[in-house]
């Protein structure tokens, strides 16, 4: 422990700590800009400098160690004029464009400008670089970019993928890919989390609202929306609400209020996926014990930054992902197929729209393989951000809308399809539907809860012994069924290399491209409180558990589907429809 004078207030702190931690840890707030807690400690834009007695120069709190003794001083007049300086320094290099930038009033360069009390800007600096990269998902106008490297390090040491990194040197350095690519020519996951902790506009998901809006105002196009689990836990956030605040009735209010012809919900997809997915684990599970070449473990492929990252990185592994598609492209090939016989519309007219927590399902929609019969799966996507700039835009109030339903018959769900927006749902969800389909009773779990595989750490394992099958799964008797869950590209990097080794024991893996799975994900709103991820995911085990059905095989109208259209779970037609296949794809693509 080290006992130190921060302004005059004697304090006892850990030796570990910064000088930020211990001034934070009681009641002293020093402004900064790059820092992240747990996550980046660069000291890039020094604006969190304090004095140090007996030092020569001010020190950057956010990675300077207190020592035993320490008297430190965080808002003398030498400090103030350094931070006011250091920022108009930051900010002459700065394109200013703030009243038509995208974090207009969400930006921390801009907040932290009024918090330092900056009036004017003395300097006009030459801008170092002015090149945008578009990409289908993700945007970087290095015009705006700060280079407090945040975004290089949730890329390569929270993600473990490597594509940010600081290039060149001194006033030449920018944040790119290798050789300046662009971010399209790369083996980049699109999972946007550098877009979350950007403090700035230099990067952010690649927009659609114009798009949407220009389909909704067109009278020819049935324009029908969906909106994904995760969505329903963060996007009150946008609008004052505490982290975690479930606003479901209030979403399919608004969706209407937005003029979408048809307001459906992505969870009567991810029902049907755990029909498909499990139906497809149990086929791999039985023909391997019958000494047949099915390929396990099986993995989850719902996650499209996954997908894609497991295409560069693992290529010659991909006969392990299931064929299931992602919920909700299985829901636009349903709408423009199975939804538009039943009320009569030409599938070209009619236009699908996907509010998702995630900047890589606006890669997905573009692949190949998420088309049939010669239409596009999903024709746009909206972040959950931008979901609530349509809604700010269209002058709703938000917070006074009275709760509604979503539509039917797509828009029913049980609550094993809410938990497919975190970490370990999709695993749990597919667990109370397969150990029921085999042994004709309930998931023996306080809850329905796989406890084991519940929480937010990185890696996590289960093991079901199956016991007392029906007789048409007597062959499973027995069977030790060993599953894993991660969030995030490098936990997923971790199951890949026992995969590739031959050294994993698993049947079934699950793998969410981002951490802590959807409720993190690349378009959420940005968090603003160490505990929004645990809120988020409390607030989604708590719509699970308000429902009276919590199984995918109760849903009635999975049932119905099956009857009226798709036969039987992994049937020819359902295979045609919502099942796919994968592509190896290169490090880096020529160009």
């Amino acid at each position: 422990m080290a006992n130190l004078t921060i302004n005059e207030k004697q304090i006892i702190a850990d030796d570990d700590m910064t000088i930020m931690q211990a001034a934070k840890a009681n009641g002293i707030n020093i402004p900064n800009l790059c820092y992240m807690e747990d996550v980046h400690k660069f000291g890039a834009c020094r604006i969190c400098v304090v004095e140090v007695e007996g030092a020569k120069t001010l020190a950057a709190s956010c990675i300077t160690k207190v020592k035993d003794g320490m008297v430190v001083h965080t808002n003398t007049q030498r400090v103030r004029k350094a931070r006011k300086v250091l920022y108009e320094l930051l900010l002459s290099d700065h394109k200013q464009n703030c009243l038509i930038c995208s974090r207009n009033q969400g930006c921390e360069l801009q907040a932290l400008g009024k918090t330092l009390g900056i009036t004017e800007t003395r300097f006009e600096g030459e801008k170092s670089g002015n090149s945008v990269d578009i990409s289908v998902a993700i945007t970087r106008d290095m015009s705006k970019c700060v280079l407090c490297r945040r975004c290089v390090s949730v890329c390569n040491q929270i993600q473990g993928t490597g594509i940010l990194n600081a290039q060149n040197r001194g006033f030449q350095t920018t944040i790119s890919t290798a050789k300046d690519l662009p971010i399209k020519t790369v083996n980049c996951a699109y999972c946007g989390q550098c877009t979350v902790v950007c403090p700035v506009g230099a990067l952010k998901e690649t927009e659609y609202v114009q798009t949407v809006w220009q389909a909704i105002n067109d009278t020819n196009k049935r324009v029908i929306v969906q909106i994904a689990p995760a969505v329903r836990v963060a996007l009150g956030e946008e609008f004052g609400y505490p982290a975690g605040s479930r606003v479901t009735g209030k979403i399919a209010a608004a969706l209407h209020e937005l003029g979408f012809d048809d307001v459906f919900d992505t969870n009567f997809t991810a029902d049907l996926t755990i029909i498909e997915e499990g139906t497809e684990l149990l086929g791999r599970l039985k023909e391997t014990l019958c000494g047949g070449k099915s390929v396990l473990p099986m993995i989850t492929s719902c996650s499209p930054g996954w997908i894609k990252y497991v295409e560069h990185t693992y290529p010659d592994y991909l006969e392990h992902l299931s064929t299931c598609k992602s919920p909700h492209t299985m829901m636009g090939a349903l709408l423009k197929s199975y939804y538009a016989q039943k009320i009569n519309v030409d599938p070209k007219d009619i236009f699908v729209v996907s509010i998702m927590p995630c900047t890589a399902k606006k890669y997905e929609i573009t692949r190949e393989e998420m088309q049939n019969n010669g239409f596009a799966n999903v024709d746009a996507v909206l972040t959950t951000r931008e979901f609530a700039r349509m809604i700010k835009e269209a002058g709703i109030d938000f917070n006074n809308l009275p709760d509604k339903q979503f539509d039917n018959p797509l828009g029913m769900s049980t609550g094993a399809a809410d938990i497919f927006g975190l970490t370990g749902g999709v695993m749990e969800a597919a667990l109370r539907t397969v150990y029921e389909l085999v042994t004709g009773r309930q998931l023996p779990f306080d809850g329905l809860h796989v406890k084991p595989i519940i929480g937010l750490e990185q890696v996590k394992e289960a093991e079901l012994v199956i016991q007392n099958t029906l007789p048409e799964y007597n062959i499973l008797e027995g069977v030790a069924l060993r599953v894993a869950v991660t969030g995030g590209l490098k936990g997923a990097k971790q199951l890949m290399e026992q995969v590739k080794n031959g050294t994993s024991t698993y049947h079934f893996i699950e793998v969410m491209g981002c951490p802590s799975g959807c409720i993190m994900g690349g378009g959420q709103p940005r968090p603003n409180a160490k505990d929004t991820a645990q809120k988020r995911f409390n607030a989604i085990y708590a719509e699970d558990e308000s429902k009276e059905m919590r199984k995918s095989h109760e849903n009635p109208y999975v049932d119905e589907l099956y009857r009226e259209f798709l036969g039987t779970p992994n049937s020819h037609k359902a295979h045609e429809l919502l099942h796919t296949h994968y592509t190896q794809r290169p490090k880096c693509y020529q160009i």
